[in-house]
């Protein structure tokens, strides 16, 4: 074990002489009441492993490269880091592979939160007392991030995990901002929140006999979560995410799962479009797209960001980006920025060099954590207020793309949006991934009732007046919607020259008219399609409202599809 000294650590130092911050992780002893509102039992059990003698905090991005570089089944290969010095990583450093066992996305169904009115909060926690003193003959370790880059929110998050899950750890200082000299000057600045820090205890090497898949617990009013059992990186950042999320709600932020970019002009307004998808949606790639150079676009990140509801503002939660390596074959120029891969093939060239079989050709949902230097227009806080809001959806009904004007049905879209399952995600066995899901706001990681996002979106429409766009990226009536025609979508909207078609006689919707892709409304068999989507999407409120009594969604979202289904039939 590398040994350090008593507050060598940049969270040693920021500690000794700083009081306010942004979030709370030290208390007077009379703050350490029952009564604490930033204390629970999950978070106290799980905050006190964190103190263990067993634990060793590491230090810096570049002592966790060594220990990841030092675990078992770790390839270090011979493609360079680029950006070393800046990342905090050794100089040479070369990008690391880890592959895992047959899991190899998100466990959804092993996440279980103590405030959900259907679970056992006292058994939750007697499973999370056994799970922790289950690993305590391991030695561990841990690290302080950052989440969230903009001194008007951001959030302390500890995390701890077992030593031999080294490439892991180095994986989440990587993908979050590692608590530095840097990291803790604009801490110091930041906004305060009545907030306790976020803590993750992550430990694949214990599994609960009561849950064999996976056994997540979450507290999000406490920002305080425990994993055991599974291996896959996602259920760290996503975790991380489902908490900091949560206290962004708590405080004025419309959470987001998305991608967000501004176009700038000298001659008119800026536009900020944000767009919500799941993976594999086209969120990225829309969000990335440089539109061949016609334009001066910032990037603020295509994944994970809050959008202010009092001043429209936006905040990206992360620096780096969580990738595909199946969209980068060998030798694209993204694989420069590549800095620990997952799940990915490795071979050498004629030289003996380790590198990259890319492409998802030794098994699928391959995966990059590259450095925030991928995007040269890249920004951490995006001032000018929204824009506009795109839900990507994959329907086939659905033109390519819809402007919807009526905030109660943009909102209500947003909260039925229809999509497909992706391969980042761990599906039961026999799954048909073409069947069509609703995921409200494409955000399965939320921690509140849908109800909750549903009045946050529903604000940037009438208080902040943002647009709102349904892209479908999938197909439209069997006819695939190819990416040129999305992009040139956007590129319309840029420069002011869409042109729009009411849909119907629906009121507040319109579609714009494009080649091969006609809205024929008078044809029966495209408003049975249609009647039948929309009959989903009131079908899953009304599941929704039944299954959750106690949080249902407003009526006015069940009445809005009533209302459509009505006009159609």
């Amino acid at each position: 074990m590398i040994k350090v000294r008593k507050n060598e650590t940049a969270f040693g130092r920021i500690m000794e002489g700083i009081i306010e911050m942004s979030t709370q992780e030290r208390f007077k002893q009379n703050e350490l009441k029952r009564s604490n509102p930033v204390f629970s039992r999950v978070r106290a059990t799980i905050e006190s492993a964190f103190y263990g003698n067993n634990v060793h905090e590491v230090a810096s991005v570049a002592e966790a490269y060594e220990l990841a570089k030092r675990q078992p089944g770790v390839i270090v290969t011979d493609l360079p880091i680029l950006h070393t010095k800046e990342l905090g990583l050794p100089m040479g450093a070369t990008q690391l592979v880890y592959n895992h066992g047959k899991i190899l996305g998100r466990t959804a169904s092993a996440r279980h939160f103590v405030d959900d009115p259907k679970e056992d909060p006292a058994a939750l926690v007697s499973n999370l007392y056994e799970d922790i003193y289950a690993g305590h003959e391991q030695q561990y370790l841990k690290a302080t991030v950052l989440v969230g880059l903009d001194e008007s929110f951001t959030v302390k998050a500890h995390v701890m995990m077992p030593e031999d899950q080294a490439f892991n750890l180095l994986s989440y200082i990587l993908n979050f901002q590692f608590f530095d000299e840097a990291a803790a000057k604009m801490y110091k600045n930041s906004k305060a929140y009545d907030e306790g820090d976020i803590y993750f205890y992550f430990d694949p090497n214990v599994t609960d006999p009561d849950y064999p898949k996976g056994f997540g617990v979450f507290d999000a009013p406490h920002n305080a979560a425990a994993v055991f059992g599974l291996r896959y990186f996602g259920e760290l950042k996503k975790g991380t995410l489902t908490l900091a999320w949560a206290m962004a709600h708590r405080h004025g932020y419309a959470a987001c799962h998305g991608g967000e970019k501004a176009f700038h002009f000298k001659d008119k307004d800026d536009k900020v479009f944000a767009f919500y998808g799941l993976s594999g949606s086209g969120k990225s790639t829309l969000t990335h797209a440089t539109h061949g150079g016609k334009y001066d676009i910032t990037v603020l990140h295509d994944d994970a960001f809050i959008i202010s509801r009092e001043d429209g503002s936006s905040v990206a939660l992360e620096p780096a980006y969580f990738d595909k390596t199946h969209d980068y074959p060998a030798g694209h120029h993204e694989t420069e920025y590549y800095t620990v891969v997952m799940n990915c093939a490795v071979t050498q060239d004629e030289a003996g060099r380790k590198f990259l079989v890319t492409e998802d050709l030794r098994n699928h949902n391959g995966r990059v954590i590259k450095s925030r230097y991928t995007s040269a227009n890249r920004v951490d806080v995006e001032k000018d207020p929204i824009t506009a809001l795109f839900w990507i959806m994959k329907d086939n009904s659905l033109p390519p793309v819809l402007k919807i004007d009526d905030p109660v049905l943009a909102t209500t879209m947003g909260l039925t949006l229809a999509t497909k399952r992706t391969s980042a995600e761990n599906l039961p066995k026999g799954f048909d991934m073409n069947t069509l899901v609703i995921e409200p706001f494409a955000d399965p990681f939320r921690a509140y009732p849908v109800a909750g996002d549903y009045g946050d979106f529903k604000e940037l429409f009438t208080e902040r007046h943002a647009a709102c766009y349904v892209l479908n990226t999938d197909a439209f009536m069997g006819k695939d919607i190819p990416k040129e025609l999305t992009m040139k979508i956007l590129e319309y909207l840029a420069d002011d020259t869409d042109e729009w078609k009411p849909f119907g006689d629906f009121k507040g919707v319109s579609y714009m008219p494009l080649e091969g892709f006609e809205v024929k409304l008078d044809d029966p068999d495209y408003k049975k399609t249609l009647v039948a989507r929309m009959q989903d999407r009131l079908d899953w409120v009304n599941d929704y409202n039944d299954e959750n009594p106690e949080n249902p969604l407003p009526n006015e979202a069940k009445e809005t599809l009533q209302g459509i289904i009505k006009e159609l039939s």
